[in-house]
């Protein structure tokens, strides 16, 4: 849904790094997957369509933060 977002913290060596993946239109949603030792958040249409994916090795990960926003928010920016 819209606004939803998903944080990964990432270690980065002697540092921490903070990716974000967002849905960003009207009927789109954040999935995440671990998968075989990588970790991907994808935005995905309503018909399931890949817009966009962050990969990362799963070893690296420290954090994953779904963070979905609340309905009764969304179904007003949705103008209902």
């Amino acid at each position: 849904m819209k606004g939803d977002r998903v944080e990964i913290v990432v270690d980065a060596g002697d540092t921490t790094r903070t990716y974000e993946v967002m849905a960003t239109r009207a009927g789109r949603r954040v999935e995440t997957a671990v998968r075989r030792g990588v970790v991907e958040v994808s935005e995905v249409t309503r018909s399931g369509s890949v817009v966009r994916t962050a990969r990362f090795m799963a070893n690296r990960v420290l954090a994953l933060v779904e963070q979905p926003i609340p309905r009764d928010e969304a179904e007003e920016a949705d103008g209902a």
